[in-house]
């Protein structure tokens, strides 16, 4: 395993949110990506409903079309209600955030008519026959715009909805696409929820690192001390025959380390660095609901377990593990070229087609991402610098995908949608301050009409999870504030 190539943590998450949870760590598990969540209430979803979609908005000679999938929820709607949009997002979209979460709450409050809209070429919305990279050039942030705007016309066409004001919600990236739907259209989308949304398009993330070791600090600053120590004694250890030889036994390793490969030793770095990441992103987020694993293992509880009286390389593999046992690995798989086949393959029914391949083809063309090693105060190491992140461009995609295209790319995404400085209102900005995303993203209120909700002691997209009786009253309070905007735009 090594919980996802580790194209970020970004989690994958999300309706215009969605799921905001999967994808935004490029990880992967030797048995493969981990699979949709399974449901105890399969009967109360709402159906697969298809839309036909257009290839490209960018050529308007190409007519071709393909089935674009959605959910509707129309319990809580009332004739002249307002339409809330959840935008799918770097997965599969989940159909469970239609009858639950805190959207489908202020559904009920304002009795809105619900969309989910999955995103193209992710779970199952498929426009094209497989996944190579010629076939790949339709896929982007500006085309699943257009998709939304093409969608949100033909619906209110379709239900006579054009007097209806939408509003958009989103997490992790689709909270991005929220944001720039409302940007763009401002005549489509009257108002939007952008939560842990990323802004600023980067190829090194080094910040991710940083905001990691100051939320494992939250819980004192032997947990970081202790990380610290047992990465100094693993780059020892890992130079040496002999150390080698009891990492792979200590880390359950799936695979002899081969220290010449500075790929597959940058792999290992990187994976173990993710066991924490992983976890600090999505702390105490109330995700059960969703059925899947690990939601119960918080910031708290690893460095519980770094603090112990061992040394601390012991307490790294205990942590190492946990997440092992968690996701039910048999070993840590961290050999590079693995991971590399696994996201080379091209068909709709291979592994990386979850979401992986294509979330890296957008990192590699569109945004970067990439967690690196890069910030130098963190205790992780200096083992996985930016260029083995580019690197995994071309050798998923081939040379023309590279760090030329990517730092062109990165130029036009920031000029294109403005970064910190877009411009936009009727729009909140929700982010946990222990979240790495949180560095991407808006802090303070760009305008009186976009504002900020910096909500301490919370992770990714806290706020958009159903509540719970162990909610921080910080988290209790932006929802409060969310929940009253709504309110006074509806009533404008």
């Amino acid at each position: 395993m090594s919980l996802f190539p580790r194209i970020l943590l970004l989690v994958i998450f999300i309706t215009v949110l969605v799921e905001c949870k999967q994808l935004f760590k490029q990880g992967r598990f030797d048995s493969g990506f981990i699979p949709p969540p399974k449901y105890k209430h399969d009967s109360s979803l709402p159906p697969d409903l298809w839309f036909d979609q257009v290839l490209d908005h960018f050529n308007p000679q190409d007519l071709r079309s393909w089935k674009q999938r959605y959910f509707i929820n129309d319990t809580f709607y009332k004739p002249g209600g307002p339409v809330f949009l959840q935008i799918g997002g770097e997965g599969t979209a989940d159909p469970i955030w239609m009858v639950t979460g805190a959207c489908v709450d202020y559904a009920e409050q304002y009795s809105a008519l619900i969309f989910q809209v999955e995103h193209r070429y992710y779970g199952k919305s498929h426009p094209v026959t497989d996944l190579s990279t010629p076939n790949l050039k339709y896929l982007s942030s500006e085309q699943a715009l257009e998709d939304l705007a093409y969608f949100i016309t033909s619906m209110n066409s379709r239900m006579d909805l054009s007097s209806a004001k939408w509003i958009a919600f989103g997490g992790s990236y689709p909270g991005s696409l929220a944001t720039w739907l409302r940007m763009k259209y401002p005549h489509l989308v009257y108002a939007a929820i952008a939560s842990s949304a990323p802004l600023v398009a980067t190829a090194d993330f080094s910040d991710y690192l940083r905001v990691v070791r100051d939320s494992l600090d939250t819980t004192g600053p032997t947990c970081v001390e202790n990380i610290a120590k047992a990465t100094d004694t693993l780059t020892n250890l890992v130079q040496d025959q002999d150390g080698r030889v009891i990492l792979k036994s200590m880390f359950n390793l799936c695979d002899d380390i081969d220290f010449s490969n500075k790929n597959d030793v940058a792999n290992l770095f990187s994976s173990l660095a993710g066991n924490f990441e992983g976890v600090v992103q999505y702390n105490k987020d109330n995700r059960a609901f969703e059925g899947g694993v690990g939601y119960n293992i918080t910031i708290d509880m690893l460095c519980d377990i770094m603090n112990q009286d061992n040394q601390p390389i012991n307490n790294y593999a205990q942590v190492n593990s946990l997440i092992l046992k968690t996701y039910s690995q048999k070993c840590l798989d961290f050999k590079y070229m693995n991971m590399i086949k696994e996201l080379q393959d091209t068909t709709w029914a291979g592994s990386a087609a979850v979401g992986g391949r294509q979330w890296t083809y957008q990192t590699c063309t569109e945004f970067g991402y990439y967690q690196t090693s890069s910030y130098a105060s963190q205790p992780f190491g200096d083992g996985f610098p930016l260029d083995f992140w580019t690197q995994q461009c071309s050798d998923i995609f081939g040379a023309s995908i590279n760090e030329t295209v990517l730092n062109n790319a990165i130029k036009f995404t920031n000029a294109n949608y403005g970064g910190l400085g877009v411009k936009v209102s009727r729009i909140i900005f929700p982010n946990g301050s222990i979240d790495p995303w949180h560095a991407l993203s808006v802090t303070k209120d760009l305008s009186p009409e976009a504002i900020a909700l910096f909500i301490n002691g919370t992770a990714h997209c806290a706020n958009m999870y159903p509540p719970s009786p162990d909610d921080l009253p910080a988290l209790t309070a932006a929802r409060v504030v969310i929940s009253k905007s709504i309110g006074a735009w509806l009533n404008e």
